[in-house]
C-alpha cells in the first residue's frame, strides 16, 4: 500500500519498536518534560529512520493519514489538546495492548466507535474484552530477528519484568521472590533495583547478557503475552513460565517450553535445566522455531499494512462518533 504518515504515542517502546519497521512514517509527539506517552525516540531502541519525533504543539500542522491511539488518555486527552478538528475525524486505529481488569461482565473496552479499528494484540484480550460496535482485529507480536546466540552457560535463570514493586502480583512479584528463593535468578527491567536486579538497560545489552542464562523465566499471572518472552525464545533460551492468558498458545510444555499454573512444578524445571545444558539447549531450540514460525517480522507487517488499509475504508463509510 501507499506510505501513510502515522501519528503514535511512544507507549510500549518493545512494541513501538517493533511497529516502525513497518514501510510508513511514523511521527512520535514530545514534550520537553517527557510525560507518559511524549517520551519520543528513547534511548533504549534503534529507531528507524522514518521514525520522526516532533514537538507536541506542532502535531497540529502534520500531513496525516492516520491516528494510533493506545490508552484512553490517547484517546480522550491528548487528541483533544494536540490535534486539530479535522485531525480527529481522520481514520484511527485504537491499539489495546492490554488484558482487561475487573469482573467479566464488566470487561467493556472504553472505545465504542463503528469507525474505528480496534487492534488487540492477542486473541484472549478479543475475547475477553467486551468492544460493543466497535470492530476488532488481532494482530501477533512479531520479534526482530537477533540471531540466536544462546550460550546457557551461566548456571542461573533471568526474568526480564518492568516495574515488578509497584505491579506486584500482576506481573508475580511474589512468585519470582518464591522461585528465588529455590533457584538462583537475576532481574532485568524498568525499577528491578529496588528489589535486587539489574535495571533498565539498553534493549541490546539485555539481549547480549540474556544469551549466557541457562533459562528464562516468566512469573506474570495476567498480561498480554510479554514481547520479552519472545524475545528470549528467538535468542535460544528455554521459557519457564506460568499457564496463563495466551501463553498457553505458543508454549507446548515440555516440547518448546515449560508451562504449568503450579509453581512447584516449574521450579522442578527449572532446576531440570540447570542440570541438563543439553536438554535446555533443545528446548531452547524447539522455542526459536516456534518464534520464527509464528511471531515473524514479515507477516506483522503485512497484518499492519491489512489493519491500516481497513482503517482507511471504515472512515470512508463511517463517521467518527467519539472525538
Amino acid at each position: 500500500m501507499r506510505k501513510l504518515n502515522v501519528l503514535v504515542w511512544q507507549i510500549h517502546g518493545s512494541y513501538l519498536n517493533t511497529l516502525v519497521q513497518a514501510p510508513h512514517r511514523f511521527y512520535l509527539p514530545t514534550k520537553p518534560e517527557k510525560p507518559e506517552g511524549y517520551g519520543g525516540r528513547g534511548p533504549t531502541y534503534t529507531w528507524s529512520p522514518d521514525t520522526v519525533e516532533v514537538p507536541a504543539e506542532q502535531v497540529c500542522d502534520l500531513d496525516l493519514d492516520l491516528i494510533v491511539y493506545q490508552t484512553p488518555k490517547n484517546f480522550f486527552e491528548d487528541a483533544q489538546e494536540i490535534l486539530t478538528s479535522e485531525q480527529r475525524t481522520l481514520p484511527a486505529i485504537y491499539l489495546e495492548h492490554n488484558t482487561p481488569q475487573g469482573r467479566i461482565n464488566e470487561m467493556v473496552h472504553p472505545v465504542d466507535d463503528p469507525g474505528i479499528l480496534l487492534v488487540h494484540v492477542s486473541h484472549f484480550n478479543d475475547l475477553f474484552w467486551d468492544c460493543r460496535q466497535t470492530p476488532t482485529r488481532v494482530i501477533d507480536h512479531a520479534v526482530v530477528p537477533k540471531g540466536g546466540g544462546y550460550a546457557g552457560k551461566l548456571d542461573r535463570g533471568v526474568s526480564l519484568v518492568n516495574d515488578m514493586p509497584r505491579r506486584k502480583r500482576v506481573v508475580g512479584a511474589d512468585v519470582f521472590a518464591r522461585a528465588r528463593r529455590e533457584v538462583p535468578l537475576d532481574l532485568f527491567g524498568f525499577n528491578s533495583k529496588e528489589i535486587g536486579g539489574f535495571g533498565d538497560l539498553p534493549q541490546a545489552d539485555v539481549h547480549e547478557k540474556m544469551k549466557a542464562y541457562r533459562f528464562y523465566f516468566n512469573p506474570i499471572r495476567y498480561t498480554s503475552l510479554p514481547l520479552s518472552i519472545l524475545e528470549a525464545m528467538e535468542l535460544g533460551l528455554p521459557v519457564v513460565a506460568l499457564a496463563t492468558t495466551e501463553l498457553v498458545t505458543v508454549i507446548k510444555d515440555g516440547e518448546n517450553g515449560f508451562i504449568d499454573t503450579n509453581v512447584g512444578n516449574l521450579i522442578r524445571r527449572m532446576r531440570e535445566l540447570l542440570a541438563d545444558p543439553e536438554k535446555a539447549h533443545w528446548i531452547g531450540e524447539a522455542g526459536r522455531h516456534t518464534v520464527r514460525e509464528r511471531f515473524g517480522l514479515e507477516r506483522f507487517v503485512a497484518d499492519w499494512d491489512a489493519a491500516f488499509d481497513e482503517a482507511l475504508k471504515l472512515r470512508e463509510v463511517l463517521p467518527c462518533v467519539s472525538q
